[in-house]
């Protein structure tokens, strides 16, 4: 019993010396951000903020399964995305609201965040592209904005659980956040029930196309709980 006691308490010893030897305070730092390259794609990236609307040069190295040019998409969706922000800061006076972090969770070249800055919000932006989806990543840091890779659920599935999807954003929202899901119809009621089964305030709305169109908009409000 006493050997085993010593051999414990050498043991412990050992290992309060090694985590004396590597706290965190005695490692030097390390370089996190890459310099660009002096030559391919990345060497040519404009300065701020004119890099915001070039298309970069390694947008040409994405695979995207589409037949339009990979330029012509980045504007369209730039185009797209400014004109829908504007309609939303003049619907929902997005002006009076004090926006800090805000997540696009599908965030394709980076468009919605574009228009963010355009209409001069100042708030950080996290752009989600899909990893079952084309890898923008590349085109998103040249344009000099901030994303991740992630998928909200698995690839090989046909249809992703909604209420999975919901219940991991209300665990990300703070009280107090709001979300904006535009989408299609036949998913429309089926998120707002869950929505309103978590406790949001949910609202369902019609886009700028009016009420005819194939898309609605739920805006969703999560207030703090109170017992």
């Amino acid at each position: 019993m006493e050997e085993l006691l010593a051999i414990v308490y050498h043991l412990w010893t050992l290992r309060t010396s090694l985590f004396k030897q590597k706290k965190p305070w005695y490692v030097d730092l390390k370089a996190c951000i890459s310099r660009l390259p002096e030559n391919g794609y990345g060497a040519n990236v404009p300065t701020w903020p004119s890099r915001l609307h070039t298309p970069p040069d390694r947008l040409q190295s994405i695979q995207y399964e589409s037949y339009i040019a990979r330029k012509e998409l980045l504007k369209a969706e730039s185009k797209f995305w400014s004109e829908t922000i504007a309609g939303y800061v003049r619907a929902w006076h997005w002006k009076k609201f004090k926006l800090r972090n805000v997540m696009d969770m599908k965030a394709g070249f980076g468009g919605f965040a574009a228009a963010l800055i355009d209409q001069g919000f100042d708030c950080w932006v996290l752009n989600v592209v899909p990893v079952s989806g084309s890898n923008t990543l590349p085109v998103l840091y040249d344009r000099g904005l901030l994303g991740v890779m992630h998928d909200w659920y698995h690839s090989k599935l046909k249809r992703c659980n909604m209420s999975t999807i919901m219940l991991e954003m209300d665990r990300i929202l703070r009280p107090g956040g709001r979300v904006y899901i535009r989408d299609s119809l036949d998913v429309m009621d089926e998120l707002l029930q869950i929505a309103k089964a978590m406790g949001w305030q949910a609202t369902l709305r019609d886009t700028s196309e009016g009420p005819h169109a194939s898309y609605r908009i739920l805006t969703c409000d999560k207030r703090l709980l109170r017992p």
